[in-house]
């Protein structure tokens, strides 16, 4: 296994509730099974993940543990879910190569899939710049728009989703995601004023650990859907207790495309809709989520549209966008080649 360290610049700061992310770190992992060569990527998002450094010292003790026992061994053994996602993506990539299909295909899906629906995603700012960048997207051929919230007052927030709603018309999906950032009080008047906006559904509107206060406020008219719970809550006891109407599934933070594969299924199981999306990772990791999106049968929008977010990468971008679709490889593996 090599571990290459890398960081991509994002071409533009994006603002959340938790925060500014202006660049992002990790490592480029490969990983030679039987006669193929393995991609994985393991970008750490401190809040979703381990920190870089702890992923660091994972991944080469999982090399040490792969040189003593076996990839099956270092696997089940790493707990470190960015780590574990390289590891995981890498082998799969690898397994899906010898077996000549594309990694969707590998991953259970054996029909055709050539293209999966995404939603464009607006950062916070103003309400007349949110207005602008969402009209932007639409024009641009998204048919559903993710505002980020819960950096500002509760009721510009209501403002802005108010502003966008008016310049997008009825046809157009909107979703908010406040990122945890609000109180159950906050989180009650935010709902209570987009209610009549038929909003698809409000991401995280409350901290990761307000599981109980999360399950009560399904019954306020607005459906909820649970992202950063999933970093510190397993998805069975999530699922366990009704807290979401949709599941924001991101492979990187779950710990590779087999879990938020699994993950999926379990949602489907008990009612619950599940969307896939990324921690903005560079294109190994974003490509590996498509795969897993394309992988879930009637799979809604899914926040995967993020490789304009970056103002570099590792290697040109294989699953473009246009009219709100983002296009699945077909070519065996992940489809993923890299730059130099």
């Amino acid at each position: 296994m090599d571990i290459e360290p890398f960081t991509v610049e994002l071409a533009r700061p994006l603002s959340t509730a938790r925060g500014t992310i202006e660049e992002r770190e990790g490592f480029l992992v490969k990983i030679q099974y039987a006669e193929a060569v393995g991609l994985g990527e393991a970008t750490p998002l401190p809040g979703w993940t381990e920190s870089l450094d702890d992923c660091r010292e994972a991944l080469e003790w999982a090399l040490e543990l792969a040189w003593d026992e076996d990839w099956g061994v270092a696997l089940s053994e790493t707990n470190a879910p960015a780590a574990r996602h390289a590891l995981s993506l890498a082998l799969a990539d690898a397994r899906a190569k010898t077996g000549n299909k594309p990694l969707y295909r590998y991953l259970g899906n054996e029909r055709l899939v050539r293209r999966v629906p995404v939603n464009a995603t607006v950062g916070d700012g103003s309400t007349e710049a949110t207005r602008e960048q969402a009209t932007t997207a639409v024009e641009s051929g998204f048919d559903c728009v993710k505002v980020k919230v819960g950096a500002r007052p509760v009721e510009e927030d209501v403002d802005r989703l108010r502003a966008v709603r008016a310049a997008l018309g009825d046809e157009v999906t909107l979703r908010a995601d406040a990122n945890g950032a609000w109180s159950r009080e906050e989180a009650e008047r935010a709902f209570e004023g987009i209610a009549s906006l038929d909003l698809e559904y409000v991401e995280q509107p409350l901290p990761a650990d307000d599981i109980p206060d999360l399950s009560g406020l399904r019954d306020d008219g607005v459906a909820v859907a649970l992202d950063e719970s999933l970093s510190s809550r397993s998805v069975t006891d999530v699922l366990a207790a009704e807290a979401a109407d949709y599941l924001v599934l991101k492979p990187m933070a779950l710990g590779g495309p087999d879990r938020a594969r699994m993950a999926a299924k379990q949602a489907r199981q008990a009612g619950v809709t599940p969307v896939v999306s990324t921690t903005v990772d560079s294109v190994v990791a974003r490509t590996g989520a498509v795969h897993v999106a394309a992988a879930i049968p009637e799979v809604p929008a899914c926040g995967l549209a993020t490789a304009d977010w970056l103002a570099d990468d590792l290697g040109p971008d294989p699953a473009p966008v246009a009219d709100g679709r983002i296009e699945v490889p077909q070519n065996k593996g992940l489809g993923v080649e890299l730059t130099g």
